[in-house]
């Protein structure tokens, strides 16, 4: 796969613009283990190469265990995770994936259990992020690894 071009750097103000928006949108009530798990399943389903090399890097660095990584991709047949990571992890699919009929109300009620009003708000925008990211990265095809110094991520040591 050969990078198409370099979006940072045709449309810098534009860049800077969703990194202030991603920034924001990870600092907020959301604590940053779900924020990772987000960020993994959503580019998991977008089949964003590069953003899920960049967020497993970034989950192992915050000290996620390698076997909850693995199981990610079949969360809901795995016993590794919480009610509110599940939560957070149907909302994450249902929002990446927009059904015709939109979001279903029991969808809603059972995240709504596990996350206040303030953190549905906040996750929403922490998946609409990384739904932006995937898309500009698969659009201009970036090469997994190939920030990880620039990101810091090369402290994973997993490259």
């Amino acid at each position: 796969m050969t990078e198409r071009l370099d979006y940072q750097k045709q449309a810098p103000a534009l860049f800077k613009k969703l990194l202030d928006y991603s920034m924001a949108a990870h600092a907020t009530t959301i604590e940053e283990s779900i924020q990772d798990l987000v960020s993994i399943r959503a580019s998991q389903i977008n089949g964003c190469g590069f953003c899920v090399d960049m967020h497993v890097k970034q989950a192992t660095i915050h000290g996620e265990r390698p076997l909850r990584l693995h199981h990610l991709a079949i969360w809901r047949e795995s016993t590794l995770f919480s009610p509110r990571e599940r939560a957070s992890l149907a909302w994450t699919e249902v929002l990446t994936q927009l059904p015709p009929q939109g979001v279903p109300d029991d969808l809603y009620e059972r995240v709504r259990g596990q996350l206040s009003e303030q953190e549905v708000v906040d996750l929403t925008h922490a998946v609409m992020a990384i739904n932006a990211w995937n898309r500009i990265n698969i659009a201009f095809r970036s090469e997994p690894g190939s920030r990880d110094k620039a990101f810091g991520i090369d402290k994973a040591n997993l490259s």
